[in-house]
């Protein structure tokens, strides 16, 4: 029988058993969901600290620690969601372990490093892309929340490469999770993310590094920050262990976004320079449009 036409049938694979690869914000954030909703009646985490995997069963997020190869062999469903630049690493350990029963997807924020890595493995067809669009910028299993993705967009990749009952599986939990799914190939993904993600991180970050450049020498600047600035810089909280190699990998848009940002930039300082009142109110009424998306 052809395989895919068998999974058709099967719209909700079993997931009793998940191992979460990192026991961080989204992956401790979806095992909790996933145990709230039924997916799943054991979690399995594997770490490379010991300290977080503690934390981790002290929190409730897993149930039991394990070495990645134990933790595969013994669950439906493997969900991986490590910073970017480990994850195709242990992706292919994972796809080399499972078998046609089991299903396995990451949960990073760029794609087409890794799909483009695994598109010859012979398991391909067990691993779907995601990215669920939600974070904070706090890290660790202490940043897991209940009912974190709500109302969010959650990405899937390249799709068609995927056995259509891994699909289904993935996109019932995700939908049931509250989730809209959103499709894409890999390489608009990252173009897309680097614009309404990457450069935001990258702002604060600079932002962040401007204003304690000027705090030495004022130390008033902080007494007087008020929520908008919070607001602004509330990303330059997150971990630089996450975000560098999100920026690394995702390289060449990151640097396109970039250079639109500081092509931007020059037009305010233009207008401040030259002291026109008039370039200056029509760069932001333009950017006052912004609100026919975020409203």
């Amino acid at each position: 029988m052809d395989n895919n036409k068998e999974l058709t049938n099967k719209k909700n694979m079993p997931t009793d058993v998940v191992t979460i690869v990192g026991v961080g914000l989204i992956s401790g954030s979806f095992a909790l969901a996933l145990k709230e909703k039924g997916f799943a009646k054991k979690i399995i985490g594997v770490s490379r600290t010991a300290a977080s995997l503690k934390k981790a069963k002290e929190l409730g997020i897993i149930d039991e620690a394990l070495p990645l190869e134990e933790a595969v062999k013994q669950s439906d469903f493997i969900y991986v969601a490590i910073p970017v630049d480990a994850t195709v690493p242990v992706m292919k350990q994972v796809m080399d372990l499972i078998t046609d029963k089991q299903m396995v997807a990451d949960a990073g924020s760029t794609k087409f490093a890794l799909c483009d890595a695994v598109k010859d493995h012979p398991m391909r067809r067990r691993f779907i892309a995601t990215h669920p669009m939600w974070g904070t910028e706090y890290s660790g299993p202490e940043a897991a929340v209940r009912g974190a993705f709500e109302g969010r967009a959650c990405v899937i990749c390249e799709k068609e490469k995927t056995d259509v009952g891994v699909v289904d599986t993935i996109e019932n939990i995700y939908k049931s999770l509250g989730m809209n799914i959103v499709y894409m190939d890999a390489h608009a993904h990252d173009i897309h993310a680097a614009y309404i993600s990457h450069i935001s991180h990258i702002t604060s970050f600079a932002l962040a590094n401007t204003v304690l450049e000027k705090e030495r020498e004022d130390d008033a600047i902080f007494a007087l920050a008020g929520g908008g600035f919070e607001s602004t810089v509330r990303l330059a909280k997150s971990n630089s262990a996450m975000w560098a190699p999100i920026f690394m990998q995702n390289r060449e848009n990151v640097l396109d976004v970039l250079n639109e940002h500081i092509s931007q930039l020059k037009k305010f300082k233009a207008s401040l320079e030259k002291e026109n009142m008039e370039y200056l109110t029509e760069l932001m009424e333009n950017a006052n449009r912004i609100k026919r998306i975020f409203k």
